[in-house]
């Protein structure tokens, strides 16, 4: 990425005020999800085609979202928030201390939580397409399974919510309006 600096009226080159974080698709994907998870859930039994289009195309935006984080923008790319489970334990600790450092993209607990709502969004979808195969059409214990998982994925977006506003207040920076516009302050 390259830092543009603006000449102050001094003459002085200043660093900018914010930064490109997230990219565009990352922005879209990622509200996108939020809709579509929203109408899947409230959909359920009652309207049975909306929530299969919408678990269709989150099953969808979770593929293009796997190979985006190989191919990817800079701070999209797993390799630059995925971490180990220590590094993860050790940030935890240290924001329920609120002392927790700061960093441009994903925290080692946003990470670790991509990785968790992505691998149940694709159980979800996958639970979703198999009860309308042969196979398990009219299986209780997958529709059970479904089930589970979709309540698993509320009490993950809970959690993903506590720690977006902990963030936010630990950092002194709207991470929504982060998430919307793609760009955070710089330091």
């Amino acid at each position: 990425m390259v830092t543009i600096s603006y000449p102050s009226e001094s003459g002085d080159a200043t660093p900018p005020t914010t930064v490109r974080v997230w990219d565009r698709f990352v922005r879209v994907l990622h509200w996108s999800l939020v809709a579509l998870f929203a109408v899947a859930f409230l959909t359920g039994d009652e309207i049975e085609w909306l929530h299969l289009a919408a678990g269709y195309t989150i099953a969808t935006l979770v593929a293009m979202r796997v190979i985006w984080g190989f191919i990817g923008s800079h701070s999209a790319r797993f390799a630059s928030f995925v971490r180990g489970p220590q590094a993860v334990l050790i940030f935890l600790k240290q924001s329920l201390h609120l002392q927790a450092p700061r960093y441009i993209g994903h925290n080692p607990a946003g990470g670790a939580m991509i990785i968790v709502l992505l691998i149940v969004l694709a159980g979800l979808c996958a639970t979703g397409f198999a009860m309308t195969t042969d196979t398990y059409w009219g299986s209780k214990t997958l529709e059970e399974v479904h089930e589970t998982l979709a309540n698993v994925m509320l009490m993950l977006i809970v959690l993903h919510i506590l720690g977006v506003i902990v963030a936010s207040i630990e950092h002194g920076e709207n991470l929504v309006k982060a998430m919307i516009t793609g760009r955070k302050r710089a330091k």
